[in-house]
């Protein structure tokens, strides 16, 4: 007998683990159906899709055009040696941005659609990978609060979220191609966000998400700290362990994600293609 679709929601207000299925051969009704499943859940989980990287490319481009094709975030060289940690190099810097919570390419002229990701090599500890769910968190508002939010914005700055580590991207050291550290206009993002699909709203936050407008930056910056700290708590999180294989797509315009530490003597290999965001529904406010 042949496998079939499961959807099986995970212990949080988002996310489904999906088997039966291989996302590399998936005919056109059961696509449909995953698709409506990820706008339902926002996050699914694969395990042992084993992707090639044609593969992925292919299964993420069924989601909408490509803001890049396929990248890795790793601690692994293109030498095959691995990055340390001491030398803090720009790879190095990037790798411990993306443990804070953020939603990608809100610092980009046009926000992300969301992502497909997949493990070829993982640590023996550590290295998971976090989902926060911002509607869920919209909803647990109370209602002075969601009030006060529904009027602010922020803006979105990849300088100003990596210059925290200090990190600067006009200082390229060779490793970083320098993606997202643009010299154009700063993104002005309301804290609300409508998804453009379910029309459900969430906040929109994270930490590239800077001086709202109204607020002098001390205020803003505890204001914005406050909403990731109430936002990202269970049941609204989810961490995965990865097994190599594993593959996931979520939906960035309504989580944040994190990375999270792990040993770095140990190689960690994650593959990243990124689904470019409709420029109707997530261009940055014109300012």
């Amino acid at each position: 007998m042949a496998p079939t679709l499961s959807i099986k929601p995970i212990d949080a207000t988002f996310g489904a683990v999906v088997t039966g299925i291989t996302v590399s051969a998936l005919d056109e009704a059961t696509w449909r159906e995953l698709y409506a499943a990820w706008l339902h859940h926002a996050l699914l989980i694969f395990p042992g899709q084993h992707l090639k990287r044609d593969e992925q490319i292919a299964f993420a481009r069924r989601f909408g055009p490509l803001e890049f094709e396929m990248a890795a975030l790793s601690n692994v060289k293109a030498d095959g040696t691995l990055r340390l940690e001491k030398d803090n190099d720009d790879m190095m810097k990037v790798l411990k941005g993306n443990m804070g919570w953020h939603a990608d390419s809100t610092y980009m002229p046009v926000q992300a659609k969301g992502a497909v990701f997949s493990a070829e090599i993982v640590p023996s500890i550590g290295g998971r990978t976090g989902w926060a769910d911002m509607r869920a968190a919209y909803d647990a508002l109370d209602a002075d609060t969601r009030a006060k939010v529904e009027g602010l914005s922020a803006y979105h700055s990849l300088h100003y979220s990596q210059s925290k580590l200090g990190h600067d991207g006009r200082k390229a050291d060779g490793e970083y191609s320098g993606y997202g550290f643009h010299d154009g206009p700063v993104p002005l993002r309301p804290l609300v966000k409508t998804h453009p699909e379910t029309g459900r709203k969430s906040l929109l936050i994270g930490r590239h998400a800077h001086n709202i407008p109204g607020m002098d930056k001390a205020q803003s910056e505890r204001f914005l700290e406050g909403l990731v700290e109430f936002a990202c708590r269970p049941p609204r999180i989810y961490h995965h362990d990865w097994t190599p294989g594993d593959a996931v797509i979520w939906d960035n315009r309504c989580l944040l994600h994190q990375a999270t530490p792990w040993d770095m003597t140990q190689p960690r290999v994650m593959w990243h293609s990124r689904i470019a965001g409709d420029p109707k529904s997530e261009a940055a406010l014109a300012v």
